[in-house]
């Protein structure tokens, strides 16, 4: 008995220490969340949008994405070359065309974007063409963004834009989303120290107290979202950092590993031949990769620019990863091929931050996942807020009956 007594003034003492510094992370975790929070609650609602952008823009638009299938299906699709020039013909000559984005199932158009001069330097207006891939009819063309009207283009398109720019310039408002998710991630990382029960009170830690008042409900609930979705939001808000600080990001990863950009590989130019088709270069990087779907394209657009073909897919049973594959267009060689399994612990990582960020990691799943991690970003911030207000009026109520 004797010796009892300094094992439990120990434990008191260490359980004192703890709660103290448990007040320091509350204060850093309210903070962060007040400055970050009205943002979260943005990118938060618009990202489980665009989970599903591509869907639900077909959706909206079926004049422009649907198409009658064929019964030979991809087989009998006209020749890439051929459905790319048809897009071509039908927009502006000054049009610059960007990323051709592939049929997700047999009764989808291709989808390609291009960017057209606005007046002034950089400002750009970007419109869409949809193409049959059986007749190579152009099914329709429409504004995606306009350079200066929010309201003029697409509603996924100004729904982008919320999420990754909050309708600002893209320098300013991808400097702020990037700084949010930032905040964000440590937001999290603070939380769940502050979820850890000191007392070992597991139960109540995970779960919602039964027949609780309300002030206890919005706790319990704020508590219990932040735990269980607190990976998949630390995931989806660090590859959001990555595509907002894109170079910085890399910068950070090549400290650890070096990384190899897409961008950074060209075509050597060689006299004599035409460069590559289209449809040779896709048949070649078909070649060169395990089976899966094209998701997008990008084809040459200067002497010395290569073929970069993005594909889904899916092994180990449950996981979808990106391959990617750059290709010179003089002679079709293979310059680079990334992967998420393979190339370097740098690159790996960076090919694995679209597939978390979007939730295709998980094909179906894991993009429900992310739809409702966007929907807890939105719960968090309002039982978070109504949480602090609570405090602040018992607070002023204990100031009021306090004698002076």
């Amino acid at each position: 008995m004797g010796n009892a007594e300094p094992v439990l003034s120990h434990s008191a003492r260490r359980l004192t220490e703890l709660k103290r510094r448990r007040k320091l992370w509350l204060q850093i975790h309210l903070w962060l969340g007040l400055l970050a929070g009205s943002v979260l609650l943005i990118a938060g609602l618009t990202g489980s949008i665009i989970t599903f952008w591509q869907e639900l823009d077909a959706v909206l638009n079926p004049a422009l994405h649907q198409v009658s299938a064929a019964a030979e299906g991809v087989a009998s699709y006209r020749p890439l070359d051929e459905i790319i020039a048809a897009a071509d013909s039908a927009m502006p000559t000054d049009a610059k065309r960007g990323y051709i984005y592939y049929p997700r199932h047999a009764e989808q158009a291709f989808w390609l974007f291009y960017e057209l001069p606005a007046g002034g330097e950089a400002r750009q207006h970007t419109w869409n063409a949809f193409v049959d891939p059986y007749t190579a009819r152009v099914t329709g063309i429409r504004l995606w963004e306009h350079a200066d009207d929010l309201l003029a283009g697409s509603l996924i398109g100004f729904v982008f834009k919320l999420h990754y720019a909050l309708l600002l310039d893209w320098d300013d408002g991808s400097w702020i989303v990037g700084t949010v998710a930032i905040l964000s991630a440590i937001s999290v990382l603070t939380g769940l120290i502050l979820w850890w029960p000191l007392t070992g009170r597991w139960r109540s830690a995970l779960t919602i107290k039964p027949r609780a008042s309300v002030e206890r409900f919005n706790h319990d609930l704020h508590k219990t979202l932040g735990f269980y979705s607190g990976l998949i939001l630390f995931g989806v808000m660090l590859s959001g950092v990555y595509f907002n600080f894109g170079e910085p990001f890399r910068w950070l990863v090549d400290c650890f590993s070096p990384t190899k950009p897409l961008e950074q590989f060209h075509s050597v130019a060689r006299p004599g031949p035409k460069p590559l088709s289209a449809d040779r270069a896709l048949m070649l990087a078909d070649q060169a990769t395990p089976a899966g779907q094209w998701y997008w394209l990008k084809l040459p657009d200067a002497a010395d620019g290569t073929f970069i073909f993005t594909k889904h897919v899916d092994f180990g049973g449950v996981f979808r990863g990106r391959w990617q594959i750059v290709l010179d267009q003089s002679d079709g060689k293979i310059l680079h091929v990334a992967t998420p399994l393979s190339g370097g612990a740098g690159n790996v990582f960076l090919q694995w931050q679209w597939p978390l960020h979007s939730g295709q990691f998980l094909r179906l799943p894991g993009r429900v996942l992310v739809l409702a991690s966007g929907l807890v970003c939105a719960a968090l911030f309002v039982t978070g807020l109504i949480r602090w207000l609570q405090k602040r009026r018992a607070a002023k109520q204990v100031r009021i009956r306090k004698p002076n």
